[in-house]
């Protein structure tokens, strides 16, 4: 049953970066920073939702795990994908030195082929400012689930926020509700940097599934950075593709910011 499939429509991890430009290499957190005025974050929160072409220009400015011009790109580019995609920013727990953070959501939906594609993605991020400008980011945590068919399929990502170097970890994926007989499918992948960089939809083998999900161990890399894991389930009331990102660090004080 195991044959090579292409995602039916751009991975969310792919999509997720159009949230805020993601730094992938950025996964330490900053120094005590000046974060953003409530006022800036409601202005982006506004440019994100924006029909403009260029809202988000006189916001930000590049610095850290920030870019301008890419993370208006693919706000675009997501917004051409899902037309009726809105963003939401809302305060997040603090971290350990006090430094505030902002969660980021992401909802829309696509029709494809007769088929209704629901995304659901999410972001936590420290966010810097100049006084003026949003000028600098970390990503601290990152999901997102997309999902077919006419009931959204409940599904369970086990899968840490971070990690140490070296360390092999557990990459589960589950349904929430037993197959009762149903053939289920799936597939994960680790998605490379570059495939990131370029917004491109991996392809990835997919097998019979007997135990009702997905349940893999891997190990981290021997050097800080991040990895980001793409899952694809076939059930037959729809598919759920799912992605999730883990930040490998070096010390265990780093596993919560």
């Amino acid at each position: 049953m195991a044959s090579p499939r292409p995602l039916p429509t751009p991975s969310p991890s792919v999509l997720l970066g159009a949230l805020l430009a993601t730094a992938v290499g950025a996964v330490g957190v900053p120094a005590l920073a000046a974060a953003p005025s409530p006022a800036q974050l409601q202005a982006l929160e506004s440019a994100l939702n924006s029909s403009s072409e260029n809202a988000l220009a006189g916001l930000l400015q590049a610095g850290p795990g920030l870019d301008p011009g890419l993370m208006e790109s693919r706000r675009r580019l997501l917004r051409q994908q899902f037309p009726d995609a809105r963003w939401q920013l809302s305060a997040g727990a603090p971290l350990r030195d006090g430094q505030p953070t902002v969660t980021l959501k992401v909802d829309g939906t696509r029709r494809q082929g007769g088929t209704t594609y629901r995304l659901e993605a999410e972001q936590q991020l420290a966010l810097q400012s100049d006084g003026s400008r949003i000028n600098g980011q970390t990503v601290l945590r990152e999901r997102s689930l997309l999902r077919s068919g006419d009931k959204p399929l409940p599904v369970s990502l086990l899968i840490p926020d971070a990690v140490l170097t070296g360390q092999r970890y557990d990459v589960d994926v589950i349904f929430d509700e037993p197959l009762d007989g149903a053939l289920a499918a799936g597939g994960i992948t680790a998605i490379t940097p570059q495939q990131q960089a370029v917004m491109a939809s991996p392809s990835m083998e997919l097998g019979a599934l007997g135990g009702g999900g997905i349940f893999k161990t891997v190990q981290a890399p021997f050097t800080p950075g991040s990895q980001t894991w793409s899952v694809l389930l076939v059930h037959p009331d729809g598919i759920v593709s799912a992605t999730k990102r883990v930040r490998v660090v070096a010390d265990r004080k780093s596993l919560e910011p």
